[in-house]
């Protein structure tokens, strides 16, 4: 069975591989055997999780790119284009988040958010599936999604409108890429304790919550880590596209 989930010869780019649960999902992967690119705004952070990588005795690189601004991420692809020699996995996980009320909602705010959680991923993945589709060899993408795609959130509009549209770009890019034998799947993780959601989760908030998940628990950053290698795994869910896994506690099973 371990021979489903071995990623040995596979290159994963991890985009937003320095937050909380690209991170750890980025760690899943190199575990696996990928080598993985570590793709954050922040170098510093990036490099931390590269090294640790490692460490641990994957193969692992940092890089500098910020998905907002769509010239570093055509710097970085030709960076790692030239680090190694392409790629097969692209993880999709940068995120932004606000509690703004819709009322209070300002244009920048808005397009702040949604140059990072829609547009910016959106291009990033243009940039990165051209690549994919000229080795001609297939490959994975794996957007990071949210409970709050298919049922909003309150106190986090933009953010929630955001990853619905991305579950929209999801399965409109599994069928666009489809016959370059190129997955493209999203995760759909409840409640984590990654630093974008920390800010509002006052108690009242963290009760509402767990009254809403079954197993009354937050999620730990390594139990993405099954989903998303199972995705990347051409073994494994070769013929899984289109789709979306939650990885919630229940969350999404539950009304009232």
């Amino acid at each position: 069975m371990s021979k489903l989930f071995d990623l040995t010869g596979k290159v994963a780019v991890a985009l937003g591989g320095n937050s909380t649960l690209g991170a750890s999902i980025a760690k899943g992967l190199a575990e696996h055997g990928a080598k993985v690119a570590i793709v954050g705004r922040n170098l510093d952070t990036a490099n931390e999780v590269a090294q640790e990588i490692n460490k641990d005795g994957g193969q692992a690189k940092a890089f500098q790119a910020d998905v907002s601004d769509l010239s570093t991420v055509e710097k970085v692809a030709s960076e790692i284009e030239a680090w190694s020699g392409g790629w097969d996995i692209l993880l999709n996980a940068p995120g932004m988040n606000s509690t703004t009320p819709f009322l209070d909602l300002a244009t920048e705010e808005w397009d702040k958010i949604m140059d990072v959680n829609l547009k910016g991923i959106v291009f990033a993945t243009q940039i990165f599936a051209k690549k994919m589709v000229e080795q001609d060899r297939g490959g994975s993408i794996i957007n990071i999604s949210s409970v709050s795609s298919t049922t909003p959130l309150s106190k986090v509009f933009t953010y929630s409108t955001s990853k619905a549209a991305m579950n929209s770009v999801t399965q409109y890019l599994a069928r666009e890429f489809a016959p370059n034998n190129i997955r493209v799947n999203a995760i759909i993780p409840g409640f984590f304790p990654a630093e974008q959601n920390r800010k509002i989760l006052s108690e009242e908030r963290v009760n509402s919550i767990m009254n809403h998940t079954p197993m009354n628990r937050f999620g730990e950053p390594e139990e993405l880590q099954g989903a998303a290698v199972y995705l990347a795994s051409d073994k494994a869910s070769g013929f899984v596209t289109g789709t979306f896994i939650r990885v919630d506690g229940g969350f999404g099973s539950m009304t009232i």
